[in-house]
């Protein structure tokens, strides 16, 4: 009371501050002592930092209100006293010690707005990561990690020591906060720490492979580790060997996903590193029996077809695929073993009942007729399957319909007799004969197997067309040897190298970029706060004071231009109106702040006017705003916060409600809809391939929207600008390598990946063509998202985009 009463009253309390100081000395209870601290913050600080100084020891013994007080206490008194800086200083260390944890973070809050020393910044890290380890709200545990995140930012290579304190947070059960750490991991790690890194990580994926307690958060934090250890080896080569060795060793304990990064990352070191080739081709041909998945088969395979060179390993490559595939010819090896499991169960039929061989079962279809199934088909089909898993590995996949990965197979095997012809001698070329016989007689049994009652689905076309053109390639290998050779050794193994070559350069574009924002010219002006302090337009430290922190929260803080603010002004009623309104709408994250301007067209006064909000989507108001008496021809200001949930298109609409002059003169005027865009949520963001295919076979939500253009808007415009205008009118980055997008090509095909500030992910896939020079673009683009709001409302803007192109 007396604070408030001092604050609007000042005359009636002249010797307010010093009543309160009394009792902040002579007061016992800590609630009491705070609300006085507070005050004397606000109305007499030098009274408060004279107490600060006389009880500085007893601080750590406060309880945590009263601590609580005395940080906000040297936060806003810091700059205006100066001299007391190492007081300040003094008792935030003293409070990072503190129990309670509000009080802890917000110590290391204020410290580092205190002073830039690197004991001030580690003591301030050190204080996060020990409250990211022990609480346990998650959430708690995010924002303390993005406010140390944001710490590393500001203070680059200050606090790299204390990444391995750091990974200790890895023990939260949550994978978010999980995917927290390792992101500030990779960004504290150095030539200084890698190895004593990439040894934890190692630790922590030999922990995921032996704890079998939840599969699934176990499978999903693998691939995690997997990834970031992947990150790590491609920026510090000099641990690419024992990353590599590890994952080789481990990668049939894997599951499939990560197994699959896993061999990604193994083939990526072979193209960059040459000497570690001959190692991982040892090491694939040794495990190979071991992988059971189809994607990670076919990555080991291309490995040892691309760099398996010398004689000695193509024939022991050769000889682990021939007991990966089996005995040959695959269909007639099949046969046969139908027929002895058809045999056997004929026996035994007869055996146990003589009469129950020749009797079929019947059963009614759905549509109301009868089939017959003979006992022994049934059986011997039956024992097929139960033995299909038993099988080696890349029969087994065949028998899966897998024809894809035979397509690789195929093309291996093709590669390996190319490179042996190149390799051996002119006394080798009946060895050369016999493996190139084998081979095709493999790639003949792919084929046949795949047109055969033994798999579900029958080959598809494309698999059978590149198996056929790979036996072909062996048919006519003398004649054209040199062109062969061409095709399938070196333009694959080039091509691939030019994809890792064009991911590398994409990273050092980014590092490049950013630390062009971050650099600091050698003539800029140097700022001093003492000096700067009582210029009123400096920028000193703006970061560190309250007033920025609150600009941050209401969204002032990026310093948009009035022109720019105009752009966002929504008129909500006519000009004819009695009562003209028109609201500022400012998105600030997961808010939409509205300041609406309120304008009395009367002549007389508008009594008890008020505004009523209602919301469609997942918008939710905070609070109604209050009801204002409006002079005649004046205006009011009012405010109105609204909490976003979800990234969707919402609307916000609602009604000017007011009285007027006479009792019962009650009016109401029906506002314009305010669209909230879904362009203020959605971020470009990137992702690998195999993420990006995971989360499109995951999502269920598509929207697919047709593309074309006029042939006067196609005239100028070719189909890499006509990608540039989508990705800049939905907010979406491509994922498509740029040399894959390079040449002169009438069609064009690009992934694109966004995700908004809620988390929410968004995918596109774009495909269009112009044929030729003068004909339109025309074409279509696939949009899926776990929810269907995202996906319409990223069609609404691609179809908006597309009329504007037009026009």
């Amino acid at each position: 009371a007396v604070s408030s009463i001092y604050r609007t009253l000042p005359h009636l309390i002249p010797d307010g501050p010093e009543l309160i100081s009394g009792v902040l000395q002579t007061e016992a209870d800590m609630t009491c002592r705070r609300n006085a601290l507070t005050m004397l913050t606000q109305s007499a600080p030098a009274l408060a930092v004279q107490w600060l100084k006389e009880n500085a020891q007893l601080v750590s013994g406060f309880e945590e209100l009263l601590q609580l007080a005395v940080i906000d206490l040297i936060r806003r008194t810091a700059r205006d006293f100066a001299s007391e800086k190492a007081l300040f200083i003094r008792c935030i260390f003293e409070l990072l010690n503190a129990a309670p944890s509000a009080v802890k973070y917000e110590a290391a809050t204020t410290l580092v707005t205190l002073s830039s020393n690197p004991a001030a910044v580690k003591a301030a890290a050190s204080c996060y990561i020990t409250l990211a380890t022990k609480e346990s709200d998650n959430n708690v545990r995010i924002i303390v990690l993005e406010r140390l995140d944001r710490l590393r930012m500001r203070h680059e290579g200050i606090i790299d020591d204390l990444v391995m304190d750091l990974l200790r947070v890895l023990t939260a059960p949550d994978l978010d906060v999980r995917r927290k750490v390792l992101g500030i991991v990779m960004k504290l790690t150095s030539q200084r720490n890698v190895n004593d890194v990439i040894s934890m990580l190692k630790k922590e994926l030999a922990k995921t492979v032996s704890d079998a307690s939840d599969y699934d958060k176990n499978t999903d934090y693998r691939l995690l580790v997997i990834q970031t250890i992947h990150s790590c080896a491609s920026q510090f080569p000099e641990v690419a060997a024992s990353v590599v060795e590890l994952f080789l060793d481990s990668i049939a304990d894997f599951g499939a996903s990560s197994a699959t990064d896993a061999i990604v990352f193994i083939r990526e070191v072979a193209e960059k590193f040459p000497d570690l080739r001959q190692g991982i081709v040892s090491h694939l041909v040794a495990s190979f029996m071991d992988f059971k998945a189809g994607k990670v088969m076919r990555g080991a395979l291309w490995i040892l077809g691309e760099y398996a060179e010398t004689p000695d390993e193509i024939r022991e490559v050769w000889t682990r695929l021939r007991k990966a595939i089996g005995e040959l010819p695959l269909l007639a090896a099949e046969q046969r073993e139908l027929d002895a499991a058809s045999a056997s169960a004929d026996g035994a039929e007869k055996s146990a009942e003589p009469k129950a061989a020749s009797s079929g079962s019947r059963r009614i279809l759905a549509d109301g007729t009868y089939a017959t199934e003979s006992s022994l088909t049934a059986r011997a089909t039956e024992a097929s399957s139960l033995k299909l898993d038993s099988k080696p590995p890349l029969r087994a996949v065949l028998l899966h319909s897998d024809f894809f990965t035979g397509t690789v197979l195929a093309s291996t095997l093709t590669k390996l007799v190319l490179r042996f012809a190149r390799a051996s001698s002119a006394d080798e070329e009946q060895q050369v004969n016999s493996l190139r016989a084998e081979a095709v007689l493999i790639m003949a049994g792919i084929i046949r197997i795949g047109q055969s009652s033994f798999v579900t689905t029958p080959i598809d076309e494309d698999s059978y067309d590149r198996v056929l053109a790979c036996i072909r390639a062996l048919e006519y290998m003398d004649e054209d040897s040199d062109v062969l050779t061409e095709a399938f050794i070196d333009d694959t193994q080039s091509a691939f190298a030019r994809l890792v070559k064009g991911e590398t350069k994409r990273v050092e574009e980014e590092e490049r970029k950013h630390s062009n924002d971050n650099a600091v010219q050698v003539d800029d002006v140097i700022e001093f706060r003492l000096l700067a302090a009582a210029n009123k337009g400096a920028s000193v430290s703006a970061e560190d004071t309250l007033e920025h922190d609150i600009e941050l929260a209401t969204g002032e803080a990026e310093g948009r231009a009035a022109v720019s603010k105009l752009d966002s002004v929504v008129q909500l009623t006519g000009f004819s109106d009695a009562v003209y309104a028109e609201a500022y709408v400012n998105v600030n994250q997961y808010d939409i702040l509205l300041d609406v301007m309120v304008v009395n067209q009367t002549n007389t006064t508008l009594r008890n006017l008020s505004i009523e909000f209602s919301t469609l989507g997942d918008l939710k108001l905070v609070e109604k705003p209050t009801t204002y008496n409006v002079a005649p021809f004046s205006f009011s200001s009012v405010k109105a916060s609204i909490k976003v949930s979800s990234t969707e298109t919402g609307v916000i609409f609602g009604t000017i409600v007011y009285d007027g002059p006479n009792v019962n003169d009650s009016h109401s005027i029906v506002l314009n809809d305010i669209h909230v865009d879904i362009m203020e949520y959605i971020r470009p963001a990137r992702c690998d391939s195999a993420q990006f295919h995971a989360m499109w076979t995951e999502f269920e939500w598509e929207n697919k929207v047709n593309m074309s253009t006029t042939k006067e808007a196609a005239e100028n415009l070719d189909l890499r600008a006509y990608l540039q205008h989508i990705m800049r009118a939905t907010n979406m980055a491509c994922l498509t390598p740029t040399n894959a997008l390079a040449g002169d090509c009438g069609f064009l095909s690009a992934n694109l990946y966004a995700r908004s500030i809620f988390g929410e992910d968004a995918l596109a896939n774009i495909s269009i063509e112009k044929p030729m020079e003068e004909s339109p673009i025309t074409g279509h683009i696939r949009i899926r998202a776990k929810t269907q709001g995202i996906a319409l409302s990223l069609g609404d803007k691609i179809s908006a985009a597309k009329v504007s192109l037009s026009e």
